[in-house]
């Protein structure tokens, strides 16, 4: 039996076409894929994101199993704020990449829905040396993302608060339309926007608000969502990275905090010394060329180098564009690759997209 989230019956009402992504039927699109990417880049979009996982933890020492569990510093967030972190093997391979969210008395973590149960099977395993309070959230709440240069003029027409208030990776609780909901600064794009968390059975009439009062508001489907994120060289679980890839070569070292511990920090720490054998590239290609998840990568000897891991052709760019692992000793800015039909593509420094609204946000952090 496939899931549905909340939104399904509105999905089918905007006329989203239906895939099956991870046992949920979720909308691939609803427009064209290029004419929701632009809207994002250009004015705003809603996505239905409420097939993410959402697990709390709670309880005594909460903060410190927390800690633990993922790379990233959790006594470093201020409440309310959130940050980007990876959950990891002992070996250092990536169990997941996640959100975390210091709330009040209690943490949130986002996980991706195709590894939910696996996520939710592996904390509690830990858990068994915490005794901490951990609870599986994701059928009680629904998410939404509004994303866009536009995002905060459009949440503004349905809540009394000042959104400017809520500074980039933060959260705060409010009401919108009267329902409490939890709304952070975060996204999956690249652009300005906010991530909605709030109980399932007002789904309908948040959805409907959207549209009421913002009729130019296109919703949004998975494939300009993967696109947009490709553009900005965010990963994609079971893509980019998974059980086999280490945050290190997988360039997001900055998430990784080696003055705390953390679970695969032993096995981080001896590849940092031996030192890295790949990393994850942006590739750039011309003349039409369109990558594709798998393809290999060579030199211009023809000797195998890599791989690409995830590939499209960029509605912003008007270029074909791939990440992908090559050799450390090819991964250099500005070196060429070449594709099994000698087509060329060139190393190039991420984001691919340049012109996120998010840079901003990040200066003023």
């Amino acid at each position: 039996m496939l899931k549905k989230t909340p939104f399904y019956e509105k999905h089918l009402e905007y006329q989203g076409k239906m895939v099956n992504f991870f046992s949920y039927l979720m909308p691939i699109s609803y427009r064209s894929i290029k004419e929701e990417v632009l809207a994002v880049r250009n004015d705003c979009g809603l996505f239905d994101v409420s097939h993410m996982g959402r697990i709390e933890i709670s309880g005594k020492n909460y903060k410190e199993f927390v800690n633990y569990l993922i790379t990233n510093d959790v006594f470093s967030l201020k409440e309310y704020q959130a940050c980007y972190a990876c959950m990891l093997y002992e070996d250092g391979g990536i169990v997941d990449d996640l959100v975390c969210y210091n709330l009040p008395q209690r943490i949130l973590l986002v996980v991706n829905c195709a590894n939910l149960e696996k996520d939710y099977n592996y904390i509690l395993e830990i858990n068994k040396n915490f005794n901490c309070q951990v609870k599986n959230l994701s059928e009680e709440i629904c998410q939404l993302a509004l994303q866009g240069k536009k995002a905060e003029k459009v949440l503004s027409s349905l809540v009394n608060n000042d959104l400017s208030e809520i500074g980039f990776y933060f959260s705060k609780e409010i009401e919108v339309l009267g329902i409490p909901m939890l709304v952070s600064r975060t996204g999956y794009t690249g652009e300005d926007g906010f991530e909605l968390y709030f109980n399932r059975n007002y789904a309908h009439k948040i959805w409907d608000a959207f549209f009421e009062k913002n009729p130019s508001l296109l919703p949004c489907g998975l494939g300009a969502r993967d696109m947009l994120r490709l553009e900005m060289g965010y990963c994609l679980y079971g893509q980019d990275i998974d059980k086999d890839k280490n945050p290190l070569e997988a360039n997001l070292s900055f998430v990784v905090k080696f003055n705390k511990d953390f679970i695969g920090k032993e096995a981080l720490l001896k590849i940092k010394e031996k030192g890295l054998k790949r990393k994850l590239v942006g590739i750039k290609f011309y003349d039409n060329v369109i990558p594709r998840s798998k393809m290999n990568l060579y030199d211009k000897n023809g000797s195998l180098i890599g791989f690409i891991t995830s590939g499209t052709f960029s509605f912003s760019l008007n270029c074909g564009i791939a990440m992908g692992y090559v050799e450390i000793t090819h991964s250099q800015i500005g070196n060429k690759v070449y594709l099994e039909n000698k087509k060329e593509g060139e190393i190039v420094k991420l984001p691919f997209y340049q012109f996120g609204s998010i840079k901003r946000l990040k200066k003023e952090v």
